[in-house]
C-alpha cells in the first residue's frame, strides 16, 4: 500500500503528493485502461495502477509536486527512487527542486525519448540547507496515439 515513503499509486491516497487529485493532466490507471501504453506496471501487472499524461487533455505537460521536505543533513540526504515510461518519439520526464527562497526550479535529473517504450528505473540524491520540494514532470510534444509519460512506485528515504 501507499506510505510516506512509498508511493504506488494503488490507492489515491499518497501522502508525499497532497495535491494529487488537482492535477487533471495526470491520470491514476492500469494497463486495462484502453488508453494506450503502458499496458502494465513497471512489475508487468496489468491491474496495477499508475500514474500516466492523459492525452485527452490538451496539456502537454503535467507536474507532480511533493510536499515541503525539510533541509537534508550530511547524514541523510534524501534518496528518490521511481519508475519511469517516457514514449519513444516525443516524451520527456524531468524531476526539479525547488528551493524555499527560490521562484525557479532547479532540473535534477531529465531523460528524452529513445527508450523504446520500456519502463526504467532511477534514483536520485538531493542535497538542501533549506526547505524544498521535488516536481516530477512528463511532457509530451505531440499527442500522437501512445504517446505518453508514465511514472509508477515512487520511494522516499528518511531523509527527505
Amino acid at each position: 500500500g501507499s506510505s510516506w515513503n512509498n508511493c504506488d499509486f494503488e490507492t489515491n491516497l499518497c501522502k508525499a503528493f497532497p495535491e494529487l487529485d488537482l492535477q487533471p493532466a495526470w491520470i491514476r490507471r492500469n494497463g486495462q485502461s484502453g488508453m494506450g501504453p503502458p499496458y502494465s506496471d513497471h512489475n508487468g501487472n496489468e491491474s496495477a495502477y499508475f500514474l500516466s499524461l492523459s492525452s485527452e487533455m490538451q496539456f502537454s505537460s503535467a507536474a507532480l509536486r511533493t510536499s515541503v521536505f525539510l533541509p537534508t543533513d550530511e547524514e541523510h540526504l534524501c534518496q528518490i527512487t521511481f519508475h519511469y515510461w517516457v514514449s519513444q518519439m516525443s516524451g520527456t520526464f524531468m524531476v526539479g527542486l525547488q528551493k524555499h527562497s527560490e521562484d525557479t526550479v532547479t532540473n535534477v535529473w531529465q531523460v528524452s525519448g529513445e527508450l523504446r517504450n520500456q519502463w526504467n528505473v532511477n534514483t536520485i540524491t538531493i542535497n538542501s540547507t533549506e526547505k524544498y520540494e521535488v516536481i516530477f514532470l512528463g511532457m509530451v510534444e505531440t499527442q500522437r496515439q501512445g504517446e505518453t509519460v508514465a511514472i509508477d512506485d515512487i520511494t522516499f528515504s528518511e531523509g527527505c
